[in-house]
């Protein structure tokens, strides 16, 4: 299971978000590539960046994203605000070595199929992020109808090569995180799939290696110190 620390860019500031709410900025850091560096240089092996600000619809930190891709040598991957086969065929020509959709995916899927036979499904993930059990879109603003192992079935089929869970009943909280909806999601599909949200301890990320998830995204647990990156990484090889 591979540990991904989040860099979360708003305004060209790395901040962390209670469930992704504009405003309730805990963590304000000035420089994203200097903050992706240290989590480098601490041992992460992939980094997980996300665009709030495109995500937001509050405009884009597109040069931020890469400056990160010019100093750090590890993969990243990156979502948020992505919401154009063009927006989406650059990041991926910049060197983001995996792009996220979510909106763009759901609202047409068919994005998925074309971008995954141009550059390798490898390469493309789909974010579903879950409220109260249903798939929510265009920065958790819109909730479709769809649960999370629904749509990340249409996904794989459509040719995804991974999915982004994120939980966002309990993102930003650092207050742990029900493992069933994880569970359900990982039974319904047989691509890889990244856990998001409410990882607060220790114990939720051995928790989480009893899986089979690919990886787990850890955000505010890091920057507030309840976790330590060093430790998280002894559970990347269990």
């Amino acid at each position: 299971m591979i540990i991904m620390p989040a860099v979360d860019i708003k305004n060209g500031k790395c901040v962390q978000l209670v469930q992704g709410k504009p405003g309730t900025e805990q963590i304000v850091l000035d420089n994203p590539a200097e903050v992706a560096l240290e989590w480098e240089a601490k041992g992460a092996n992939v980094l997980h960046v996300i665009d709030l600000g495109g995500a937001l619809e509050e405009g884009g930190n597109i040069q931020v994203v890469e400056e990160i891709l010019k100093n750090v040598s590890v993969p990243v991957q990156m979502g948020g605000g992505i919401r154009t086969m063009d927006d989406a065929t650059h990041l991926l020509n910049i060197g983001v070595d995996r792009i996220i959709l979510g909106t763009l995916a759901i609202k047409h899927p068919e994005t998925v199929e074309l971008l995954s036979r141009e550059f390798g499904s490898e390469r493309i993930m789909v974010a579903l992020d879950s409220k109260d059990s249903k798939v929510v879109v265009r920065g958790w603003m819109e909730k479709t109808d769809q649960t999370a192992p629904q749509l990340g079935k249409i996904m794989e089929n459509k040719g995804a090569g991974g999915i982004l869970f994120t939980n966002v009943d309990h993102e930003g909280l650092l207050g742990g995180f029900r493992v069933e909806p994880l569970l359900e999601l990982l039974e319904s599909v047989d691509i890889p799939v990244v856990y998001s949200g409410g990882v607060s301890t220790l114990e939720d990320v051995a928790t989480l290696s009893q899986t089979d998830a690919y990886g787990v995204v850890i955000g505010s647990a890091l920057y507030k110190g309840t976790i330590n990156l060093e430790d998280a990484l002894a559970y990347e090889n269990k």
